[in-house]
């Protein structure tokens, strides 16, 4: 794969990506000195939180194992909504009413929050504010749509009933949000690297955090070549890595497909758009040097699971019976991780040492979810308390709200692990594989994770990923090696792309056959 700092976490470019230099690291680290804290991860999660303790006074430094913005910050739809994928109707049945009253009170300080940034620090980043409309197309879906729309009235959330909606499709009963948003994600985090360095933040890039220790108190991350040391650490790596952690029990990964198409008129819409289908759909218009861009996404997956280039042929034949499409200007698709009851989990790493924090379970609503976990661990660090973190709290034991989804999620799990080590195609020589293409094969009694270049040259490695031992599964459209289990990618050479994985898929030496 040819990687440089400004690439993501696949083949495929963003549409950010392309008309964006990406967010440069800076070094020059002094080894003796003791942070305040650690952060790790430099997406909208890490590079948030990061700005508000430095700009609280304290010495921060941020580090990520790529760029800043190379995993799902760099490839989100970059929607900054009041509501979320978990529906405050879903909140109060597995919580409560005042517990949907907070989630939606926490959404919406994350949208002031990313607003006074942008205007604080005039970061152009192409934000604009937008309605957002949900319509429903079955009786089942109205049901749904009308509690969607009185759990968001008893939340405080602005919402009324419209007889419109921006997209050629038929439609039962439609709702508008106000007030919702949208920007350009990687000029975003880029405003607030800057603002973080200006303050005396340290930034660090490719340099991979391999664990973590402490002693006396004290912070001791192994890195690359060197030793980072910090009172405490925050884990902004969407899921924390390394070994087995209750949080990869409750959480499932999943794959969300984007594309940026041009449209044969100017019908595009102005605002953004949602439907109710399962998996659901999304669209919005982004302008980017005189050229809007239709956004759409949808026809999610669990990672491992589904078939990617099949989904973004679904999802750009869905799209022409919405929109006159012209051209695909890009794809991309992008990873995130469905908590089991709903909620993030944010707040002090369960089974860590105090003064460890982490947040992961941001559904498909990452860029407010990421700043709602950089309002709640600033919080902590830096008072400690947060009028969230009971909400939020990674080790809150009312698991019976989603102990139903941890039971089946984690039956899967296991129903991988075992079954993916069976029924592999034997083959006789590589010479059968396709090129640019990779599979899981036995040759010679071995099982072996195969990838063939387009020039024809092999790349074999040991399949087992080694976070938990699943067996990972060819991604031909961002060609990598994505696991089922907890959703470890690699990349076609075996090396991570993204966790909770910290050590490389192994390669494995078959000669030519």
């Amino acid at each position: 794969m040819e990687n440089n700092k400004n690439t993501r976490d696949g083949r495929n470019t963003s549409l950010w990506q392309k008309n964006t230099s990406g967010a440069a690291a800076s070094d020059g680290l002094d080894t003796s000195r003791t942070f305040d804290t650690l952060i790790v991860g430099a997406g909208i999660t890490g590079v948030t939180t990061a700005l508000l303790l430095q700009k609280a006074g304290r010495t921060c430094i941020l580090v990520d194992a790529h760029n800043p913005g190379y995993g799902t910050t760099g490839g989100t739809t970059a929607h900054i909504n009041t509501f979320a994928d978990t529906t405050f109707a879903e909140v109060e049945s597995k919580f409560s009413e005042e517990a949907a009253k907070q989630f939606a009170d926490s959404i919406a300080g994350s949208v002031r929050l990313i607003h006074e940034h942008v205007e604080t620090y005039e970061i152009d980043c192409d934000f604009e504010w937008k309605k957002g409309y949900v319509y429903s197309q079955t009786d089942k879906e109205t049901k749904e749509l009308d509690d969607i729309f009185d759990s968001s009235l008893r939340a405080g959330v602005k919402v009324e009933i419209t007889s419109q909606v921006p997209v050629n499709a038929e439609f039962q009963k439609a709702i508008v949000f106000e007030n919702q948003a949208q920007f350009h994600p990687l000029k975003y985090i880029q405003g607030l690297l800057s603002e973080f360095e200006k303050l005396g933040g340290v930034t660090l890039g490719n340099t991979l955090i391999d664990d973590i220790k402490t002693e006396d108190g004290v912070h001791i991350a192994s890195a690359t070549s060197r030793e980072i040391k910090a009172k405490t650490v925050v884990y902004a790596t969407h899921i924390p890595p390394g070994g087995v952690n209750v949080l990869h029990f409750r959480n499932a990964p999943y794959r969300s497909y984007v594309i940026a198409a041009t449209l044969t008129n100017d019908e595009y819409p102005e605002d953004l758009v949602y439907d109710m289908q399962e998996p659901y759909h999304y669209f919005r218009t982004h302008e980017i040097d005189g050229q809007k861009y239709l956004i759409a996404g949808g026809h999610d997956h669990k990672t491992g699971h589904g078939d990617p280039e099949q989904s973004f042929t679904d999802l750009i034949n869905f799209t022409k019976q919405c929109y006159p499409v012209k051209d695909i200007y890009t794809q991309w698709s992008a990873q995130y991780y469905v908590p089991a009851d709903g909620l993030p989990y944010i707040g002090k790493s369960p089974g860590a040492s105090d003064g460890i924090y982490t947040a992961t379970g941001f559904n498909g609503n990452g860029m407010i979810l990421g700043t709602v976990s950089a309002m709640v661990l600033s919080d902590i660090i830096l008072n400690g308390k947060s009028e969230y973190e009971d909400l939020y709290n990674p080790a809150r034991i009312k698991p019976i709200a989603g102990f139903t989804e941890v039971i089946k999620e984690n039956a899967d799990v296991v129903g991988r692990f075992i079954g993916d080590r069976f029924g592999v195609q034997e083959i006789d020589s590589v010479a059968q594989l396709p090129v640019d293409s990779g599979e899981i094969v036995e040759l010679d009694g071995q099982k072996l994770a195969i990838y063939k270049d387009p020039t024809g040259k092999v790349q074999a490695l040991d399949p087992v990923c080694t976070h938990t031992h699943c067996i990972v599964n060819w991604n031909n459209a961002e060609k990598s090696w994505d696991c089922p289990c907890h959703g470890a990618r690699f990349d076609t050479d075996g090396t991570v792309l993204t966790g909770p994985a910290r050590r490389n898929l192994q390669p494995v030496n078959i000669g030519v056959k």
